[in-house]
């Protein structure tokens, strides 16, 4: 099945940034057909991640607009480009920021997930294969944002960052799993990798960290320890795993010697979601001698750098980063999808508003006001 407008160009709705910090705005823009390598996706839901809204305030990065955001979503192949065997219209997918080439060094390893060709790149507007845009409004290019640009009832994506998932799958829920909550869960999952019967400590109960929580759930953790310092978080993150909580405002000394007070010497593994480098400090220290993991998924402000002492890590504690919860997009996505479709994963308690794709500046009062996890946007005409 091929949609009548493929090779075509596209007129649709699409939400545009004119500016930094400024609302969206609902215009009919232009979508030019896939070139080589790329497909042309029909978004049907779409969520904001806060790094959409980090770059849409544009206070600590290169501001480039106007441009489409977006990129936690869901949706159908309308057509491809030249070149593009695996995918076809109708497919059901997740386009997602970072991508696998399958082709370079990183994507040939078992152990690394970034690709050199389609990793994210937050400065570039344009698609990679001819430095042009696909959207434009009256002539005018219209920039991409990590080569997603989801708030748009179609957009157009590199093959390599488009995973194929199960058509079963309802993409309303799924679509959370092309960003933050696999990045949250394969952090736990794939990198901290806790056993059975063992302690961790969550830092952060956003988003990320509940899915990071979700994924010490799976894995059978015994305690569960969040760490905030909002405490109106606790109550909700009970629903994933979460056994105790820790508010280090609540004491007067660091909360690295209140969680290794509270577990007899520490956690067994410990994953940090804020991007504060002191949290990243106490997430390193907190975890066990001999045999304690942290693994750091937040990302820091570009100045910042933390410091530890050596004998932390000759006691035999292992500091690991994570991109991405260690997941090759195309390669890992489909059993992760396959995860909740078993029900081992739970993805509904994560989509805590809805509102259709009209309303999308609604979804961004939610995030800037720190209510909810997730907000489902609804593409539909």
């Amino acid at each position: 099945m091929s949609s009548n407008a493929a090779g075509q160009v596209i007129r649709c709705k699409a939400a545009v940034a004119w500016e930094a910090g400024k609302p969206l705005v609902i215009e009919e823009v232009e979508v030019a057909p896939p070139q080589e390598g790329e497909v042309r996706l029909k978004i049907l839901f779409t969520s904001l991640c806060h790094t959409d809204v980090y770059f849409w305030e544009a206070k600590g990065q290169t501001p480039l607009f106007p441009r489409i955001f977006g990129h936690e979503a869901g949706g159908i192949v309308e057509s491809v480009g030249e070149g593009v065997t695996d995918l076809q219209p109708g497919d059901h997918v997740l386009p997602v920021f970072t991508g696998e080439c399958q082709q370079c060094r990183h994507c040939k390893s078992e152990e690394s997930n970034m690709c050199d060709l389609l990793r994210i790149n937050t400065d570039r507007g344009v698609m990679i294969h001819d430095g042009q845009t696909r959207f434009s409004k009256d002539g005018k290019p219209i920039y991409h944002f990590v080569g997603t640009s989801t708030f748009s009832e179609y957009t157009v994506v590199h093959s390599g960052c488009v995973a194929k998932i199960d058509p079963q799958a309802p993409l309303d829920k799924v679509c959370v799993l092309s960003c933050g909550i696999s990045t949250g869960l394969g952090a736990t999952l794939n990198v901290a990798k806790p056993t059975k019967g063992s302690t961790v400590a969550i830092f952060g109960l956003g988003a990320v960290g509940l899915a990071a929580a979700e994924g010490a759930r799976i894995a059978g953790a015994s305690r569960i320890i969040g760490i905030d310092l909002n405490p109106s978080r606790f109550n909700d993150a009970k629903k994933f795993g979460v056994t105790e909580f820790v508010n280090p405002k609540d004491y007067d000394k660091p909360v690295q010697q209140v969680i290794a007070e509270m577990t007899d010497g520490g956690v067994d593994r410990s994953v940090e979601c804020t991007g504060n480098v002191n949290a990243m400090i106490s997430a390193f220290e907190c975890v066990h001698d001999g045999w304690g993991v942290a693994v750091l998924v937040g990302v820091p402000n570009k100045d910042d750098a933390f410091k530890t002492h050596p004998m932390n890590l000759l006691n035999e504690r292992t500091l690991k980063g994570t991109f991405f919860g260690n997941y090759k997009p195309k390669t890992d996505l489909p059993s992760v999808v396959g995860k909740y479709m078993n029900k081992e994963l739970e993805l509904e308690k994560f989509i805590t508003h809805q509102v259709p794709f009209s309303e999308i500046n609604k979804a961004f009062e939610y995030m800037l006001k720190g209510e909810g996890l997730r907000c489902m946007i609804t593409m539909g005409h």
